[in-house]
């Protein structure tokens, strides 16, 4: 008999990314099972090109007072009949679903109570790579993956789109924006780096999202959304895929790229530890300062210059 088995991942999108490696070790470690993924609405068309799920549900995360939504949510829980739930949210929403939804369900994460508990005793304190295989390893699961994402089946290939925009090869993305609600996240100084690097010959690109159209018309260089207007996730993979490096604050695309292997550089301000993050890889680094805004930009750019690939640029 096949299992049935859901997989709880809310967001945010950084943390998706993140998840990337766990739902393959899910997916290796139970191949015949039916595995349906909970997740919010802004992450639906990503996972459903997710190859190891089978099947996207979606929670809106309503106010828990509103019990006619609560009670909707729990009988399209109990009908899928799970036998195993790994919460890779472990929240407090999270626990309240276990403890009020499943209760009795086989459960992996945090949640008081649960049969399958993550032993760590400060997970949130734990880089996020290292806490999802611990809990996973702590589920009894062989873990291969959740230390190493790869996103690689996220990317479209954007090879018309890039000559449409005027984006020659090998080209620079900056990331210079991030969520609205995040200023302190914002390295202040784009402008003047893109015209270092411009002046230096190599191609600069942008594909800002919906909260930094405005700040992207600021810093020179190619804004690939005049072409094409937003992009959609899978074409943003695409472009950070094939750049030659990816420079960028702490913000969802700069993740993408860490897990896509691209070259690349985070900077981070004192509001979070970078270790913590899992956005530090083999191909992407970090600059941790305590105020964003008194980061240099030769530091940045003499940083960038000794990560990337041997290669000739435009000049």
């Amino acid at each position: 008999m096949t299992s049935r088995i859901l997989i709880i991942k809310h967001g945010a999108f950084g943390d998706i990314m993140q998840a990337e490696g766990a739902l393959r070790d899910i997916r290796e470690n139970h191949p015949q099972a039916d595995i349906t993924l909970l997740t919010t609405p802004a992450f639906r068309a990503i996972l459903e090109h997710c190859p190891w799920v089978d099947h996207v549900m979606v929670d809106a995360r309503e106010p828990r007072w509103r019990l006619d939504r609560m009670l909707a949510l729990r009988s399209r829980l109990r009908e899928g009949r799970f036998d195993m739930v790994y919460d890779l949210q472990n929240s407090k929403r999270t626990a309240f679903y276990y403890r009020w939804m499943l209760k009795g369900t086989p459960w992996s994460g945090t949640a008081p109570g649960c049969s399958h508990p993550h032993k760590a005793k400060a997970p949130k304190k734990i880089r996020t790579l290292d806490r999802l295989a611990g809990q996973l390893r702590d589920a009894g699961l062989n873990v291969k993956w959740s230390l190493h994402p790869d996103l690689s089946w996220l990317a479209d290939d954007v090879t018309e789109l890039l000559q449409q925009a005027g984006v020659t090869s090998p080209y620079i993305v900056l990331v210079p924006g991030c969520s609205a609600r995040h200023p302190q996240k914002r390295w202040p100084h784009y402008d003047k780096l893109a015209e270092k690097l411009i002046g230096d010959g190599w191609c600069v690109a942008m594909a800002p999202g919906p909260d930094e159209m405005e700040l992207a018309k600021t810093i020179p260089g190619i804004r690939i959304t005049d072409v094409k207007g937003l992009l959609n996730w899978f074409e943003l993979a695409g472009v950070l895929k094939n750049a030659a490096f990816v420079v960028g604050n702490d913000t969802g695309p700069s993740h993408m790229a860490a897990h896509l292997g691209t070259p690349g550089l985070a900077l981070f301000g004192s509001y979070s530890p970078a270790e913590r993050t899992g956005i530090i890889r083999e191909n992407f680094g970090v600059i941790e300062v305590e105020d964003l805004a008194e980061l240099p930009v030769d530091r940045v750019q003499a940083e960038m210059m000794k990560r990337l690939k041997p290669q000739s640029n435009s000049v």
